[in-house]
């Protein structure tokens, strides 16, 4: 009986050592980045934002996309799912494991530092702001809207510029939260918001693409005077995955200092005077509140 209960107490102790075995040698060694290099495949959570991110023609188009691919491919990742989100549910998707990586231009923020790991800074951009055409209510800047409690402004749900608008004085029941750009464009041609704020680029683009004699950009645009202004744009990653945004980074550098990330940025409509990032700049400074 005692050599049977020995036996049985041996055969449970090699199992156990085999498992732990088996559980060391999975993830925790090879991490996240050896893992997308074994399936040659990354999958990448986006928003529809042009010039960012966007779908088009079933392809994934945009300058964030174009960046990140020319990165995991000098990773050794060459392939590229997508999934399509609205902007708000891109961090917890994120950290629901729907997808390893967020490539939307996404601004880099103190709080959103909290809940995901940024890759270095890829781009600079500034505020712009879409009215009705002949700007009826007269509006060039956030304190515009603020100071006239009848004026409405479609936004993106997640989006910066909900804060922005809040921190210039615009009372959030002023603010008509959308699900993307296409919908706080058509909100301001329906005529259920006056205006509509969003990255420069996105929606200048956002307004060219609805070829709409009731828009207008408005040119003489004040950039706000607050926090996150102008903003740094990068990939985010889940904050476990800190061997891959080092990997990330250090192929993002060389891109940046081979021109690569400029040339990738003029061929999305952006500047490489206006809109490639300082060298100064850096993720650490923008998630400790430096800048």
């Amino acid at each position: 009986m005692k050599k049977l209960l020995l036996a049985s107490v041996l055969c449970l102790t090699i199992i156990l050592a085999a498992c732990g075995s088996d559980e060391t040698s999975g993830d925790s060694d090879e991490g996240k980045l050896a893992k997308l290099k074994e399936e040659g495949k990354v999958t990448i959570g986006f928003a529809n934002e042009k010039p960012y991110a966007y779908e088009e023609d079933g392809e994934l188009k945009g300058a964030a996309v174009d960046i990140a691919k020319a990165v995991f491919a000098e990773l050794g990742v060459e392939e590229m799912d997508s999934e399509l989100l609205e902007f708000g549910q891109l961090i917890s998707g994120l950290n629901a494991g729907q997808f390893d990586v967020i490539t939307a231009g996404m601004a880099i923020k103190p709080d959103r530092c909290e809940n995901v790991a940024f890759g270095d800074p890829e781009m600079k951009y500034g505020e712009g702001l879409v009215v009705q055409s002949g700007n009826p209510l007269s509006l060039e800047s956030y304190e515009d809207i603020a100071n006239n409690p009848d004026a409405v402004v479609a936004v993106m749900t997640g989006a910066t510029e909900n804060d922005f608008l809040v921190d210039a004085g615009v009372d959030p029941d002023q603010i008509l939260s959308v699900p993307d750009i296409p919908a706080s464009i058509a909100a301001v041609q329906s005529g259920r918001a006056d205006a509509t704020t969003g990255t420069e680029m996105t929606i200048k683009g956002a307004m060219a693409s609805a070829n709409s004699d009731d828009l207008e950009f408005v040119e003489t645009f004040e950039q706000p005077d607050v926090e996150g202004v102008p903003s740094y744009g990068a990939a985010a990653f889940n904050l476990e995955d800190e061997e891959l945004v080092q990997a990330y980074n250090e192929v993002l550098a060389e891109l940046k200092e081979d021109g690569t990330v400029a040339e990738l940025l003029e061929k999305n409509g952006f500047s490489a005077q206006m809109n490639v990032v300082p060298d100064e700049i850096t993720t650490e400074k923008v998630c400790n509140g430096e800048l």
